[in-house]
């Protein structure tokens, strides 16, 4: 056999026993709870940056936890990753193959091509983690023959009304007028999500949100009056928009992280966790991660250490939220292993 061939043999030896992605970027997994499960994260908003906190915690979850993970993110037909092409996920194939999802993803209009492999995993079953504006993941014009065509009508069109329990109603603390702080539900602090879990702190604003019956609230939002941890929680009321009646901020304090577990499709159930923080800049505090990453492992019916390690995988320094703030020119390649995402230009928003 000619060195060339030989050559060639090796290359696709290479290729099949460790298949990249059509597109976004794949995390091979080391040793670990996961043993290889693949879990397919979905980014695609304009404000919060999820395409940069999903590739953190894809790292995370294939670095420390076993996990096969692949990324998908909306790409120009350039290749660079543009939060606010709300039509492309690409990849979306990828999905035929996911053992679980987490998404942060907003108002998106997916062509039925690629929409089709989302519908398809929700239908047989697969265990979600949803972040921030997922309640309000897709928007489709009316005439729309979209599954998930919807984010407001509380009606089966509405992912996040079905599937996670809550859809987008209001901003209930502004953002960057009041830190959130997580508290723990009382009656449910020995859930295993929980475990491990302290003080979190996100900059974000709280979202009002009102879970069903079915669903387990791990953590509320309380209001503070400032954006340090240290400022004491709102004293200030407000109506809420779900029925107009007026409340004050904390009192009750809003559902900010939940499960849900549901009948569905070629499985028995469904495991859901949904949490409204989830900015990228909100994990930098490593209780939301660790809360983020027990939630994945709960969702999976996996065990949940005493203390589950979070630590970063390389240097994350996320950039503020903020709409057409994201870092222009990234392509997904810059979020691989061993890579500190480029700054690029990010432009001054209005």
């Amino acid at each position: 056999m000619s060195p060339r061939t030989l050559l060639a043999a090796f290359a696709l030896t290479l290729l099949a026993s460790s298949p990249l992605p059509a597109a976004g970027i794949g995390y091979e997994p080391k040793p670990g709870p996961g043993a290889g499960r693949h879990i397919v994260f979905l980014s695609g908003d304009e404000e919060y940056r999820s395409e940069e906190a999903l590739p953190m915690l894809a790292k995370i979850l294939s670095q420390r936890h076993g996990f096969k993970c692949t990324v998908l993110f909306p790409e120009d037909p350039d290749g660079t990753i543009n939060p606010n092409n709300n039509r492309s996920l690409a990849g979306a194939e990828a999905l035929d193959r996911a053992d679980a999802i987490v998404m942060g993803l907003r108002f998106r209009q997916w062509p039925d091509e690629q929409m089709k492999h989302f519908v398809a995993a929700v239908n047989r079953g697969v265990p979600i983690v949803a972040l921030r504006t997922s309640t309000h993941a897709f928007r489709y014009p009316a005439d729309s023959t979209s599954a998930y065509k919807s984010w407001s009508d509380k009606g089966p069109d509405s992912f996040g009304e079905k599937i996670l329990g809550e859809e987008w109603i209001s901003h209930w603390g502004a953002n960057r007028r009041g830190l959130t702080h997580g508290v723990v539900e009382f009656a449910h602090r020995s859930h295993p999500v929980l475990r491990g879990v302290g003080e979190i702190f996100g900059d974000s604003g709280v979202y009002e949100t009102h879970p069903p019956a079915d669903a387990t609230i791990l953590l509320r939002g309380q209001v503070l009056s400032g954006m340090k941890p240290e400022d004491p929680p709102s004293t200030a009321r407000k109506k809420r928009t779900s029925d107009g009646q007026e409340q004050g901020m904390n009192e009750p304090m809003m559902p900010a992280a939940w499960v849900r577990t549901l009948p569905a499709g070629e499985k028995a159930q469904r495991r859901v966790f949904t949490t409204t923080l989830g900015a990228a800049s909100d994990f930098k505090d490593e209780n939301l991660r660790r809360l983020v990453v027990n939630g994945v492992l709960w969702t999976m019916s996996l065990e949940i250490p005493e203390q589950t390690d979070v630590r970063l995988v390389d240097p994350f320094e996320p950039t503020n939220y903020s709409f057409n703030g994201f870092r222009k020119g990234v392509r997904a390649s810059d979020h691989a292993l061993g890579r500190a995402v480029p700054v690029g230009s990010v432009e001054t928003p209005a």
